[in-house]
């Protein structure tokens, strides 16, 4: 399965956020929203970093109370890893499992089209082998 079916499924809609959002805002967004991680907007469409729970702890951690009132900017992860529609499930499995990162931006060339997280990816591989499974019923049941 690829990448495209996944955001077909559940949309393509991606929260975000301006690197200029203080860290207050964006950790409020993050618990309104259920969420781990805001994608930052560059103003054009594209990405300029990714904010995940992950690293509000590193900064506070860092640099205590004060770098909730500091801008996102400050803090977010520049070198994100990004996907196309067409890699399929298992690359973004295993680039996930191998960076130890659980929400990958999806990018339609240079302009951002979703966001695919682990809870996804194991979504569609648990539709996967479920349906492997029926096929594989089915079939012992035929003959």
């Amino acid at each position: 399965m690829r990448v495209r079916a996944i955001l077909e499924a559940k949309g393509h809609a991606v929260v975000t956020a301006a690197p200029s959002a203080t860290v207050t805002e964006l950790v409020d967004v993050l618990a309104r929203k259920s969420i781990g991680a805001v994608v930052i907007d560059d103003g054009e469409g594209g990405l300029a970093g990714i904010m995940t729970e992950r690293d509000v702890v590193r900064a506070l951690a860092a640099h205590g109370p004060s770098a909730l009132d500091r801008p996102v900017a400050d803090f977010m992860t520049r070198d994100v890893v990004t996907a196309g529609f067409e890699e399929t499930v298992d690359e973004i499995m295993d680039r996930m499992t191998n960076g130890k990162f659980r929400h990958v931006p999806i990018m339609d060339g240079v302009r951002l089209a979703g966001m695919v997280s682990i809870g996804d990816v194991v979504k569609c591989r648990m539709e996967l082998i479920e349906a492997e499974a029926s096929a594989m019923r089915d079939y012992i049941a035929t003959a």
